[in-house]
């Protein structure tokens, strides 16, 4: 018994050892960010952010840019991100496929916890003025539309459940030409009349195209809004060690609030300048809402797959709504908080 309690112990301090020798060795940390505007816009939004976290944490903070949301997946799945804000879509794929771990969650400028998907079209378009004079051209097909990154939230994933598979209408056989793009590339090819109606979020309109190019943005109007999207979540590489996401946490908790009256001004002023107000505390748990949006995606597909027999169909229709159950089961046993 003295033999195995020694070896315990033992166990315990090489355990400890090594995960404080982990800890020493990162000094440096990769923050993946979405290219969703041009480089220089998202370092002024981003680069005053990054430096007030390495000041906080200690560590260095590397900014690393990808064109997309698979992009900056892989890149975390390859350990070569450490720390990204996720849209809920893609943070879903990220827990899958890259061990991600929300850890965050961003707040809006206005104190709310969410936004808001949009659909808009040229501010001339006297014909589109809401989402139903869009869906009453579907028998045309004489629409180009825009739609957003397979991975995004609000530019594919709740306009494909609360337009699309609502009304059960695939875009393919609505649309002369369906394209998919960045929220910007939306905004700006629907500004310039390349496309007649496109997908993006009040965020990228209201905030970033309004300010980086408020004559594009002078150009569009919003014909309809989603309900309320849980806002950003903020994810980090699940094998990180405990104690650099302690600090991490504790950056992103205290910012903005914790500090001196003149240092909690500063913090404000960057976020503000970043297009939110800070964050809260979150978890997996608050994408469970979007699987269920996945799945309701997925069955759309199905039905619409001319390749699969109704047999093949119903089969895997009755899987998608087998995770649904369960993902309304975990909702109710662990809601997000």
């Amino acid at each position: 018994m003295r033999a195995f309690a020694k070896g315990v112990a033992a166990a315990a301090v090489v355990a400890f050892a090594t995960t404080a020798a982990v800890a020493e060795e990162i000094k440096e940390l990769n923050w993946g960010i979405l290219a969703v505007e041009s480089q220089d816009n998202l370092m002024k939004r981003w680069g005053p952010v990054i430096e007030a976290m390495e000041k906080k944490t200690g560590i260095k903070i590397n900014p690393f840019f990808a064109t997309d949301y698979t992009g900056v997946i892989e890149a975390m799945r390859f350990d070569k991100v450490d720390l990204v804000m996720f849209g809920n879509k893609s943070a879903m794929t990220a827990v899958d496929r890259a061990g991600a771990e929300v850890f965050a969650q961003m707040i809006e400028t206005d104190g709310s916890r969410g936004y808001h998907s949009i659909l808009v079209t040229h501010k001339d378009n006297d014909a589109i003025n809401s989402l139903e004079d869009v869906l009453a051209t579907c028998s045309a097909q004489s629409l180009d539309f825009g739609i957003g990154d397979p991975q995004s939230t609000s530019g594919f994933l709740v306009p494909t459940t609360f337009i699309f598979a609502a009304h059960d209408v695939n875009p393919r056989d609505c649309f002369n030409t369906v394209r998919n793009a960045s929220h910007e590339a939306n905004l700006l090819s629907v500004a310039n009349k390349q496309v007649d109606v496109a997908t993006a979020n009040n965020r990228a309109l209201y905030f970033r195209l309004k300010r980086n190019k408020p004559e594009a943005a002078e150009q569009i109007k919003e014909i309809w809004r989603s309900p309320l999207i849980a806002a950003d979540p903020l994810a980090w590489r699940a094998e990180l060690p405990e104690e650099v996401k302690a600090k991490l946490l504790y950056a992103f908790m205290a910012f903005g609030r914790l500090g001196s009256i003149d240092e909690v001004k500063e913090e404000r002023a960057i976020l503000q300048n970043g297009g939110f107000m800070g964050f809260v505390p979150s978890s997996n748990a608050q994408l469970l809402p979007f699987r269920e949006m996945e799945a309701n995606k997925q069955i759309l597909q199905i039905q619409s797959d001319e390749t699969l027999s109704a047999e093949e169909k119903e089969e895997q229709i009755a899987e998608q709504k087998a995770k649904i159950e369960e993902v309304r089961a975990l909702v109710q046993e662990v809601p997000s908080m």
